[in-house]
């Protein structure tokens, strides 16, 4: 097969992979009463926490306004805590309430985790170090194309 046509052919399942991501992730949010923004905020959240509402909005590029809707509905399920800082009660600290989280989320990615671990442990160490660096560039892309477009 020529560069060109494997160049072409990895675009179009790049495009697939990103709507069937956004349809997971969709899928997901439904179970969860969630919308998808609200879900992967709720996952900054996780790997950041605590966080503060303006440090959400800059990870995320979302308007502090935005951000404040997403808290709120993520408050209202239960799945975040607000906590005023003690130094100063100006600033409000997010934090995500751990038990229920594992309680409801965690076994909504067991079984595809599971599965992705064995889809991933068919290829090489070499060849995973290129798939590595190859979804790293793209996620630096992405972030790089979505700053711009949101300048």
């Amino acid at each position: 097969m020529s560069m060109n046509k494997i160049i072409n052919n990895l675009t179009e399942e790049l495009r697939n992979n990103s709507t069937a991501t956004i349809m997971f992730h969709q899928a997901i949010g439904m179970k969860l009463g969630l919308n998808p923004t609200d879900h992967k905020c709720l996952d900054v959240i996780l790997k950041n926490q605590p966080i503060t509402a303006g440090r959400l909005s800059d990870l995320t590029g979302l308007t502090t306004g935005a951000i404040t809707g997403v808290l709120d509905r993520l408050e209202k399920v239960g799945y975040i805590i607000r906590v005023k800082d003690p130094q100063d009660k100006r600033r409000v600290f997010i934090h995500l309430d751990q038990k229920k989280a594992e309680k409801d989320i965690l076994p909504l990615f067991h079984t595809f985790g599971t599965e992705l671990n064995q889809m991933l442990s068919s290829y090489e160490e070499k060849e995973l170090q290129t798939i590595l660096d190859f979804i790293r560039q793209s996620n630096c892309l992405l972030k790089d194309f979505t700053e711009k477009m949101i300048k």
